[in-house]
């Protein structure tokens, strides 16, 4: 087994940092009222001497204006449940430590390539996503997480290989008990290597079982007693806004980062969404609700953005908004579409569902159709504007242009394809047998044409195709 450690040291800040566009000097704090102590420091006020572990009035004795935000350890949770379900992607067997994801991905690599390129990929999908984060594997999910705890990109594919970094790693890196670490190093005992030769009867009488066990879960000779994580099948998230907003556009900002979660979510759990709400909320008045809905399941994250975008830019606000808050409890299976291999379009072009998401959140629901089927084959009455719910068209080529009633098409033709036999009707009266073909004029356009079996009236045209 190859045990992957994604290690998220600045988990809370980055979380918080992810909401703001700017970066002015922020601190996350904790403690008593009335001493409150720095947690966690962005770039800004680490350049102006502001520290961990510093007091909050020390801190504002060095640097008159900074931000600072309480320290929040269920916003912290969240954002650890939501990297999970992006790691959900790479394997499914997905675990949470303190500060960190382990996942299993030995039984991964047949689809997304040796270790190297897993990590390749998924240090691509955490960075996207603007989260700092220390990457390690080896053969056991809590010696992965010793060494990411380390150094980043260490990497053991053999217990050989994971027992020989070990053997230097310092007990106050080794994340076992407290009380085994702190005592240990008074007996000359400073790291791992060393303890895991000593006797264990003698460790067991003065340290007790515990520690052996944390041992035996480092080295894989015990089980890792991990409980194993699973995707929710619904998604409600919130971001409240650092002050009262009145204009949409400054929701933009949280909006796209909101969607881009989304799709980076809906990937991991091989899903799409094909409806979700956006609920605007106030202080002194009711939430605003605003339905993002698609003619089929999406997940990217381009094709969300612009569909709740649009949605949104038709609101008026009754008052400020104070959080933004999405919701989506549907969260049914995704197919991707076709893509040819050479791709002809310009690089500038909109991806068709892209495109028609669009047009439906500018100009409304209505303002777009598509061909839908009927179970009369016949022509004249098979065409017609479906519903949103309805399925794919039937495959068979069919004219974008039917005309009202066939008239007889002169000239020299080449038959592209057919016949198309069609016989029915018998049961109104409306006797229709026809082979209809695919056919080339002159002129080059193409168009729908029949000759009735047992007639010699020539081509009839019965419509073109664009």
């Amino acid at each position: 087994m190859l045990w992957a450690c994604l290690l998220l040291p600045q988990l809370a800040l980055d979380g918080v940092l992810r909401r703001r566009a700017d970066n002015s000097p922020l601190v996350l704090v904790d403690g008593p009222l009335n001493a409150r102590t720095v947690v966690a420091v962005n770039a800004s006020a680490r350049a102006a001497g502001l520290r961990i572990g510093q007091r909050l009035t020390a801190a504002q004795a060095l640097l008159a204006r900074f931000e600072a935000m309480a320290y929040d350890a269920s916003d912290a949770q969240r954002w650890q449940q939501f990297l999970a379900g992006v790691a959900y992607r790479y394997s499914s067997q997905v675990a949470l430590l303190p500060h960190a994801i382990v996942l299993e991905v030995s039984k991964s690599q047949s689809l997304f390539g040796s270790w190297q390129m897993m990590e390749r990929r998924l240090r691509e999908d955490v960075g996207q996503l603007d989260f700092r984060h220390r990457l390690a594997a080896a053969p056991t999910p809590h010696g992965a997480y010793v060494l990411a705890g380390v150094r980043d990109g260490q990497t053991a594919l053999s217990h050989e290989g994971m027992l020989r970094l070990l053997e230097s790693v310092p007990l106050h890196k080794s994340r076992l008990p407290p009380a085994a670490v702190d005592a240990l190093p008074r007996m000359g005992i400073r790291c791992l290597g060393p303890l895991l030769r000593m006797p264990r009867d003698g460790l067991q009488r003065r340290f007790g079982a515990e520690l052996l066990r944390a041992m035996d879960r480092l080295t894989g000779d015990a089980p890792a007693g991990l409980d194993l994580y699973l995707p929710p099948d619904a998604v409600d998230w919130t971001v409240e806004l650092s002050h009262e907003v009145e204009n949409i556009a400054a929701l933009v900002f949280p909006l796209k980062r909101m969607t881009g979660d989304l799709a980076a979510y809906l990937s991991g759990r091989d899903g799409g969404v094909q409806r979700f709400v956006l609920r605007l909320e106030h202080r002194d008045a009711p939430a605003t609700d605003v339905t993002v809905g698609m003619l089929a399941p999406e997940r990217s994250a381009e094709v969300l953005f612009d569909a709740a975008r649009g949605r949104l830019e038709q609101v008026q606000l009754p008052a400020p908004v104070l959080a933004l808050r999405l919701i989506a409890d549907d969260l049914p299976g995704f197919v991707p579409a076709g893509r040819d291999l050479f791709d002809e379009r310009p690089a500038t072009a909109l991806p068709l569902e892209q495109l028609r998401e669009r047009l439906r959140a500018r100009l409304g629901d209505g303002a777009l159709y598509q061909w839908g089927t009927t179970i009369d084959p016949r022509p004249e009455h098979s065409q017609r504007i479906s519903a949103d719910s309805e399925g794919p068209l039937d495959p068979r080529p069919r004219p974008t242009w039917l005309l009202d009633r066939p008239i007889p098409l002169r000239g020299a033709l080449r038959i592209i394809a057919g016949p198309e036999r069609m016989e029915t009707g018998w049961w109104d009266g409306g006797d229709t047998r026809r082979d209809y073909y695919i056919v080339e004029t002159e002129l080059g356009q193409r168009a729908w044409a029949f000759c009735p079996p047992d007639e010699q009236t020539g081509w009839m045209l019965h419509g073109w195709f664009a």
